[in-house]
């Protein structure tokens, strides 16, 4: 496993600053989440708009089924939020 750490920022999947739930979902759904295949992700803890907690976890269950590890927060004191056995 590569020790690099792959990011996920919450701004990629706004549109012009906001979270707009029918286009987050077509983003999601045309992220090729492969890329993120056995790898450490973190998902950025802020972004330049509020996000819901629900777009949090959208992108945690896409993760779960190809990050072997995943991080929420800053890469200085990110929190664990998943680890593949």
């Amino acid at each position: 496993m590569s020790k690099k750490i792959e990011t996920i920022y919450l701004d990629d999947f706004t549109n012009d600053g906001i979270i707009i739930e029918k286009e987050f979902r077509k983003k999601i759904d045309s992220t090729d989440w492969n890329l993120y295949k056995n790898k450490k992700v973190l998902i950025k803890g802020c972004a330049s708009a509020p996000i819901p907690t629900w777009a949090y976890l959208i992108i945690t269950a896409r993760l779960t089924s190809v990050a072997n590890r995943i991080l929420y927060g800053e890469l200085c004191s990110a929190y664990e939020i998943f680890k593949k056995n």
